[in-house]
């Protein structure tokens, strides 16, 4: 079973807690045995006040010892006015014993402040995006309903959470059960983490067959931290050998060419639109150092990755 931490700060929205924790509920709920523990979060014995003046009480506080396997931040208001240091030791802390702790509407901007974003993808509510210049040049921002970067999960916030969440539990139960819980939703559609729809992930890679694009999703939320074959047919419901065969009828290649094509691409968007090094770029995108992404690269493109920086710019 997952220790699920909810972190709500004073001012986060009800719309954006609902959708984060209802989907896990859900899912111990079908499964009929106990897959997932939540906890509230605060930073007060007193708990936390929503938007709309709601009170979520304390299971825990940041004053405790707490060992989770996820914790998300949700914030809202004006959260670069935040700056409880406490809170933001708190969150380090976490960070080096290993939870992976995710940011939701504009707990992104809480976790930079904590310091704990460097060299990670991320998103966050578009009307806090503007705001993220202040933090410099290496903050690698993707205006997307959410992103999973190795141990850090961002989301923009609203009903966001529901799909991201979704996309979790895909990851650890198998995207059969995930479309189970989103039905129980009548969410019919989880949308994919780089797009409005799943009709638009479709219309982008060319193909509707629904193993297809529930590996591409797997894929998009696993490109710092690639997923073996094995890994993605068994998330799937399928063989190896069968995944590679649909890959290839769907898209003309085998599956795991076609993801290392992804994170290429990924590679070849951070060389263009940001001031990242090569060697964090490499990292970013899942290969294991400089040389191999230069390798895959120049395979691709015909050129290193260094050229197309400097001809991009």
């Amino acid at each position: 079973m997952y220790k699920v931490g909810v972190l709500t700060l004073d001012g986060f929205a009800l719309m954006s807690y609902a959708s984060l924790i209802e989907p896990l509920r859900a899912a111990n709920l079908l499964s009929e045995k106990p897959l997932y523990e939540v906890l509230n979060v605060t930073t007060h014995v007193s708990g936390a006040v929503s938007s709309s003046g709601m009170r979520v009480g304390a299971d825990r506080t940041i004053a405790e010892n707490v060992k989770l396997d996820f914790l998300f931040v949700i914030a809202g208001g004006d959260p670069f006015l935040i700056n409880d240091k406490k809170l933001f030791t708190w969150l380090r802390r976490l960070a080096k014993f290993g939870t992976t702790i995710g940011g939701i509407s504009g707990g992104p901007v809480i976790l930079i402040k904590a310091g704990i974003m460097a060299g990670r993808r991320m998103t966050v509510h578009w009307e806090h995006a503007e705001g993220l210049s202040e933090f410099g040049h290496n903050i690698i921002l993707e205006r997307s309903l959410y992103v999973f970067d190795r141990d850090r999960m961002t989301c923009a916030g609203g009903t966001a959470p529901m799909d991201m969440m979704l996309a979790l539990i895909s990851i650890h139960q198998g995207a059969v059960f995930a479309q189970f819980v989103s039905d129980w939703f009548l969410h019919t559609e989880i949308r994919p983490s780089e797009g409005s729809q799943r009709g638009g992930l479709a219309a982008r890679i060319g193909s509707n067959n629904s193993l297809v694009l529930s590996a591409v999703e797997l894929m998009e939320n696993h490109l710092a931290d690639p997923l073996s074959l094995s890994q993605l047919a068994s998330l799937v419901g399928i063989c190896e050998r069968q995944i590679n065969r649909v890959f290839r009828h769907n898209l003309g290649k085998p599956t795991m060419s076609y993801y290392r094509g992804l994170r290429v691409n990924k590679a070849k968007n951070l060389l263009k639109n940001s001031r990242l090094k090569i060697s964090e770029i490499a990292e970013a995108t899942g290969f294991s150092n400089p040389s191999h992404l230069s390798g895959v690269f120049s395979d691709i493109y015909g050129f290193p990755p260094s050229k197309y920086r400097v001809a991009s710019h």
